[in-house]
C-alpha cells in the first residue's frame, strides 16, 4: 500500500507524529510525506519532536513547494491521503481547487484520481465558513475525521487519545491499528479504568 500523508500549521501536529509511527509498523507500507511550512514552524511550538524525527518515519518526503514532484500527478499510483492535521487554510484550498502548494496538489490529485482522502480538521469552536468548507470537502469526497475525544474505551491520556484518532483514520483504509480500542458493546475494556 502507499498512503500520502500532509501535515499542516494547524495546531496538532503531534498527531502527524503518531500518524506516521503508526504507519511505519504496517508491513508492506510505502509513505510518502508533506509537511508544509506552516506545519514546520508548529512543531517546535507545540512538541519536542525535530522535524528530522518526523521525515524520517517517511520512505519519501516532498517538499511542499516542489509542485513537480510525483504526488503532484495523476499517474503516480496511490491508496488515498491523509491530512492530519487540516487547517481552515487548507479546506478552504481543498474545497475552492486553489492548490498552491504541494499538498493541496496532491489532495486535489487524490480526489480527481477517486483516491481516497481523509482529512482532520483541527478548529474549535467552528465559525460558519469552516463548516461550509467541510461540507463541502465531504461533498467533493473528502472523509472527515474531526480529532474528537472518546471516552468509552479508558483513553484517560493524550497518548490514549490520539491512538484512538490514528485508529479510527486506519480504519478507512482497512488497517488494524493494534493502539485501537474499539468498542464492544460492553463499556470499558477488561482491565481499564475509567476517567
Amino acid at each position: 500500500m502507499r498512503l500520502i500523508v500532509g501535515i499542516s500549521g494547524a495546531s496538532g501536529v503531534v498527531m502527524g507524529y503518531y500518524m506516521l509511527k503508526a504507519l511505519r509498523s504496517v508491513p508492506d507500507m510505502e509513505i510518502h510525506l508533506i509537511i508544509t511550512d506552516g506545519a514546520k514552524k508548529t512543531f517546535p511550538l507545540e512538541t519536542e519532536v525535530s522535524i528530522h524525527e518526523v521525515e524520517a518515519l517517511a520512505d519519501v518526503v516532498h517538499s511542499s513547494h516542489n509542485m513537480a514532484a510525483s504526488v503532484s500527478s495523476g499517474s503516480f499510483k496511490k491508496d488515498g491521503m491523509i491530512v492530519i492535521p487540516c487547517s481552515m487554510k487548507t479546506v478552504a484550498g481543498i474545497v475552492s481547487g486553489y492548490a498552491d502548494n504541494l499538498l493541496l496538489r496532491a489532495v486535489d490529485v487524490c480526489l480527481k484520481e477517486g483516491r481516497k482522502v481523509v482529512i482532520v480538521p483541527r478548529e474549535m469552536p467552528m465559525g460558519r465558513i469552516h463548516l461550509r468548507n467541510i461540507h463541502e470537502a465531504a461533498d467533493y469526497g473528502c472523509v472527515v475525521v474531526p480529532p474528537v475525544l472518546t471516552f468509552y474505551n479508558g483513553a484517560n491520556t493524550i497518548e490514549k487519545q490520539i491512538n484512538h484518532i490514528i485508529g479510527k483514520i486506519l480504519m478507512q483504509f482497512g488497517i488494524d491499528y493494534k493502539q485501537f480500542i474499539a468498542w464492544d458493546g460492553h463499556g470499558l475494556p477488561d482491565g481499564k479504568q475509567a476517567i
